[in-house]
C-alpha cells in the first residue's frame, strides 16, 4: 500500500522533478484500499492473515493504521532515506526485500496504479523480481482453492478467466471490491496498533543496497511543468443570416481540423 498525498492540494517542485510530499495530507492510495478489501475478504473467506507493506515517509504511519482499522492484521513502514527518490524499479526492490524478510505467503494482492504516478508498473515488477505468476488487471476474484486461485481480468477488448497457483502476485483494479468504511470501534483500536518501522539495515540481506533509492532507479525526471487549465469560452456570431453561417462553419472547419477547441 502507498500513501499518496491529496491529488487536489499537492504541489510540484520542478526545480527536482518530484512531488512535494510535505504539501498536502497523505491519504492511502485509492485502488490499494481495493487491493485490501479483497485481502480482507479472502481472509474472512477461508482464514489466514493480512499484512500490509508499504515504502514511504515516516508520516505515512497514520495511512497504515487507516489500514488496520479497514481490517489488515500488521503493519509494516518500510521508511529510511536510503529509499527516498526511488523510481518504479527501485520501489519494486525495496518492496521485494521487505517480501523477502517476511517470509512465506500466499498472495501478494496490490492497486493496479497509483494516483500520483499513474504507471501500474510495481505489481508486475515485484512479480518478476520475485520469479512468481502474475495477473494484472484482476477484476473480481472468483474462488479461493487450497493451492491457487481463480481470478477474472479485463483487458479492455477481452475478459480472461484464470487460475492462478500460490505463491501469486495480483495487481487489481478499482472494480475487484469496494472498500469497507471502518466502524468506529475499528478507528479506535487502530490508534493503538503498532506500525512497525524496517530501515535499508534490515533487508540489506535479501536486496542489494545498490538498488535502493536514487542511486538504484535506472529512471530520472529531467524536468516537469504544470499545464495551465483552460477555461470554456463562449463567443458570439451576430450580424445578417448569409455572414453568421459563413462564421460559423468556419469555426466549425477549424475545429474539425483540430486547430483549437471551440
Amino acid at each position: 500500500m502507498k500513501a499518496v498525498p491529496d491529488i487536489e492540494r499537492v504541489k510540484f517542485d520542478e526545480a527536482t522533478g518530484r512531488i512535494d510530499r510535505r504539501s498536502a495530507k497523505l491519504e492511502p492510495n485509492p485502488f490499494d484500499l481495493n487491493a485490501l478489501e479483497a485481502a480482507v475478504r479472502i481472509k474472512e473467506q477461508v482464514g489466514g492473515s493480512v499484512t500490509v507493506l508499504s515504502m514511504g515517509p515516516p508520516q505515512a504511519d497514520d495511512v497504515l493504521k487507516e489500514a488496520v482499522a479497514r481490517g489488515a492484521d500488521r503493519a509494516i513502514l518500510m521508511t529510511d532515506q536510503a529509499f527516498a527518490g526511488a523510481d518504479t524499479w527501485a520501489t519494486s526492490n525495496t518492496l521485494v526485500g521487505g517480501v523477502k524478510k517476511l517470509g512465506e505467503f500466499d498472495i501478494i494482492l496490490a492497486g493496479e496504479k497509483t494516483v500520483d504516478g499513474d504507471t501500474g508498473q510495481v505489481g508486475p515488477e515485484v512479480a518478476s523480481l520475485l520469479d512468481l505468476p502474475s495477473e494484472c488487471y484482476v477484476e473480481s476474484v472468483d474462488k479461493v482453492n487450497d493451492e491457487s486461485i481463480v481470478v477474472t481480468s479485463d483487458y479492455g477488448t477481452h475478459q480472461y478467466t484464470k487460475e492462478v497457483p500460490y505463491p501469486c502476485v495480483i495487481s487489481v483494479t478499482k472494480n475487484v471490491a469496494s472498500p469497507r468504511l471502518p466502524k468506529l470501534s475499528d478507528k479506535v483500536r487502530s490508534r493503538k496498533a503498532t506500525v512497525e518501522n524496517w530501515k535499508a539495515s534490515d533487508i540489506i540481506q535479501f536486496v542489494d543496497k545498490g538498488r535502493l533509492g536514487t542511486v538504484g532507479s535506472p529512471t530520472h525526471v529531467i524536468r516537469i511543468r504544470t499545464a495551465s487549465e483552460s477555461k470554456r469560452e463562449g463567443r458570439m456570431i451576430t450580424g445578417e443570416p448569409p455572414q453568421v453561417a459563413k462564421e460559423l462553419a468556419d469555426v466549425i472547419e477549424e475545429w474539425l481540423a483540430g486547430g483549437t477547441q471551440t
